[in-house]
């Protein structure tokens, strides 16, 4: 047997295990990298995490809007709160009271 055929027929030989070693290794890549893949997960679920955080100050805000809202609504108005709202919006103090000025950044409350 010559040295050309012997390495013919290894080589068709060789073809079926080195496809099926490709293709597991194109879907071994794709587990980790591809879009569905481990990296991809991990990049989803500290995107969801991102977003609870954000709904979660999004509703802690809106609740607290809810509450100053439903001191000025009603049957039971609130009247500080409806004075302090007249008073800022206005502008206005009493005669007795004392202003102290704050810088935007350096306010008590929000």
């Amino acid at each position: 047997m010559s040295f050309g055929r012997a390495l013919k027929r290894r080589m068709r030989d060789a073809i079926l295990p080195v496809a099926f070693a490709a293709l597991c290794g194109y879907f071994a890549w794709n587990s980790q990298q591809g879009d569905f893949g481990l990296v991809a997960r991990e990049q989803k679920l500290a995107d969801i995490a991102q977003a609870r955080a954000t709904l979660t100050k999004a509703e802690a805000d809106r609740d607290a809007l809810e509450r100053r809202v439903t001191g000025l609504r009603g049957d039971r108005i609130d009247r500080d709160q409806l004075d302090e709202r007249a008073r800022t919006l206005l502008n206005l103090v009493g005669k007795d009271e004392i202003v102290i000025p704050y810088e935007p950044g350096k306010r008590l409350f929000q």
